[in-house]
C-alpha cells in the first residue's frame, strides 16, 4: 500500500514536470524571456530528478537480500543528492547567462499574455504537486519524495520572481528579467545546499540531533534496565537502524534478560517509525560481584530466591535492596 502510494505520486510528478518543461520552453523561446527559459531549464532538470525519484522509490521498496542485508532505502538519499547536483548545475548556467545580459549584451523580451499565462499555470501546478508530494513524503518518510516536494515548492517562489521580472520589464526595465533569473538561481542554490547537506548526512551515517537521547530514554523507561549505553542510531531512507546495550541485574535469569530486551525493542520501535532494532543485554558492572553471590547462597540455604538486587554505597556502609521469592509453606519469621 505504501509502495503504491509512493510510486503513484512519483509518476504524477513526472507527468507534471513534462508538461511544465515543454510549456515553459515553448513560451520562453517565443518571447525571448531569460526568466522563463531559466524556469524551463529548471523544470527540465526537475523532470530528470522526478524520473530519478520514481526509480528510487521503486528500488528502495525492495526487501533486504544477500548483497544488501540492510535493505535498499539509501537509494532514496542518493536520489536526493543527485537532484541537488542537477539543480546546482542549472544555476551555474542561469547565472552565467544573466550576467551576460546585464553587462555584455542586450536581449529583447516580448512580454505578452502567453508569458504571464505560462508562469501562472506553473505556479498552480507546482503548488498542487508540492502539497501532494509533501503529504506522501511525511507519511512514508521518503527522502526522495521530500526532495521532489522541495523542488516543486521552490519552483513556486522562483515563478513568482519571474512574474515580477516580467511586470518590471513591461514597465520599462528590460534588465529586470535577467535580475529575476539571478533571483531564481540564488533561491535554488540555497534550497539545493540544504537538500544536499541532509542527503550527505544520511549517506555518511551522521546521527540526527536528539536521536541518541530519544533511544536512551525509551530504553530506560523499561523496568529492569539499569542503564543504556553504546547507543547507535542511523537512517537509511525512511528506515532507522538502532543498536544499543542495556545493563540488567546481575542476578537476572536468561529468561528475564530476554524479556527486558524484548520490551526495550518494542519501546524503540514505538519511538522510531519503521525501525530495525538490536538490543544486547549485559550484567550491570556497577553491582559488586562477591556480595551478590554470597546473598544468593544465603537465600538458597534459607529456601528463598533473591532477585532484583541493588547494592548502594552509603555513608553508613553498604545498603542492599532485593526481592525474595518465599515458599508459601515457610513461616515468614
Amino acid at each position: 500500500m505504501v509502495a503504491n502510494k509512493k510510486t503513484g505520486v512519483a509518476i504524477s510528478s513526472v507527468l507534471a514536470a513534462v508538461f511544465l518543461t515543454g510549456t515553459k520552453l515553448v513560451i520562453g523561446l517565443l518571447t525571448g524571456s531569460l526568466g522563463i527559459l531559466s524556469e524551463a531549464a529548471h523544470s527540465g532538470l526537475d523532470l530528470l530528478a522526478a524520473v530519478m525519484t520514481w526509480w528510487a522509490v521503486t528500488v528502495s521498496e525492495r526487501p533486504a537480500d544477500k548483497d544488501h542485508p540492510y535493505g535498499h532505502e539509501k537509494i532514496e538519499n542518493i536520489s536526493a543528492l543527485f537532484e541537488t547536483l542537477l539543480l546546482l548545475l542549472t544555476c551555474v548556467w542561469i547565472i552565467y547567462e544573466a550576467v551576460q545580459r546585464l553587462l555584455f549584451k542586450t536581449a529583447h523580451v516580448d512580454v505578452n499574455a502567453w508569458s504571464y499565462g505560462v508562469v501562472i499555470v506553473a505556479i498552480v501546478v507546482d503548488f498542487s504537486r508540492s502539497r501532494a508530494l509533501s503529504r506522501v513524503a511525511k507519511a512514508t518518510r521518503s527522502a526522495a519524495l521530500e526532495a521532489d516536494a522541495v523542488h516543486f515548492s521552490s519552483d513556486i517562489y522562483s515563478s513568482l520572481v519571474v512574474l515580477a521580472g516580467l511586470v518590471a520589464t513591461q514597465l520599462g526595465y528590460p534588465q529586470a528579467d535577467a535580475v529575476a533569473a539571478l533571483g531564481v538561481s540564488l533561491l535554488v542554490i540555497w534550497i539545493s545546499l540544504r537538500l544536499g547537506q541532509k542527503a550527505v548526512r544520511a549517506l555518511t551515517d551522521r546521527v540526527a540531533e536528539g536521536h541518541v537521547e530519544r533511544a536512551e530514554q525509551a530504553a530506560l523507561s523499561i523496568p529492569g534496565v539499569k542503564r543504556a549505553y553504546d547507543v547507535r542510531v542511523r537512517e537509511a531512507g525512511a528506515k532507522h537502524f538502532v543498536d544499543l546495550k542495556v545493563a540488567v541485574d546481575r542476578t537476572a535469569s536468561l529468561t528475564v534478560a530476554h524479556e527486558v530486551t524484548e520490551a526495550v525493542e518494542k519501546a524503540l520501535k514505538g519511538t522510531f517509525k519503521d525501525a530495525d532494532v538490536l538490543v544486547h543485554a549485559e550484567p550491570d558492572e556497577r553491582q559488586p560481584k562477591g556480595l551478590m553471590e554470597e546473598i544468593l547462597v544465603l537465600g538458597e540455604k534459607a529456601g528463598a530466591k533473591p532477585h532484583g538486587m541493588e547494592i548502594h554505597q552509603t555513608d553508613g556502609g553498604l545498603e542492599v535492596e532485593m526481592h525474595l521469592e518465599w515458599p508459601p509453606a515457610m513461616p515468614l519469621s
